[in-house]
């Protein structure tokens, strides 16, 4: 099942990498429905994988939820600054969903040798999911404030 949701994650990548390609080369862009779909596709994806996970007995459940909802809060704060601000971010500090699929692949992989670690105390995934919860988290602190910063800066009260 990890070479599975390795395949997917290609697949996966390849038609989210695709069909904004498509539609330019088409000349046939629909700017508002693509960004619409595209992101509630995305949602449900993240949903989709991160129940996957907690279900799948290589991560814990609070671990996983914990990511989807750091990952919806992000997505969240993406959106509105999208609306707020005019300008739309697909990544932080130059990761993004690429990189994130490819982080995932290397670890789907590295289960295959190192399902446990720390001398077989913790999960791989349980230490690599709270990592990446503490970056995503600190990643929605610096954003949030800065986008807040702007803002007010952007809108004095005379």
């Amino acid at each position: 099942m990890l070479l599975l949701a390795t395949v997917c994650l290609a697949v996966n990548w390849l038609g989210d990498s695709l069909d904004g390609t498509l539609a330019r080369v088409r000349q046939q862009q629909r700017p508002r429905y693509g960004f619409y779909v595209d992101h509630v596709i995305d949602s449900l994806g993240a949903v989709a994988m991160m129940g996957g996970m907690a279900l799948s007995g290589y991560m814990h459940p609070v671990i996983a939820m914990g990511l989807l909802i750091a990952f919806l809060l992000l997505s969240i704060q993406s959106y509105l600054a999208t609306y707020t601000l005019g300008e739309f971010h697909l990544s932080f500090w130059h990761f993004g969903p690429t990189e994130l699929r490819l982080l995932l692949c290397a670890g789907n992989l590295a289960m295959f040798r190192w399902q446990w670690v720390i001398e077989g105390h913790y999960r791989l995934f349980d230490i690599g999911g709270a990592i990446g919860l503490a970056v995503m988290l600190l990643m929605l602190i610096v954003v949030c404030v800065n986008n807040t910063l702007r803002l007010y800066r952007e809108e004095r009260i005379s």
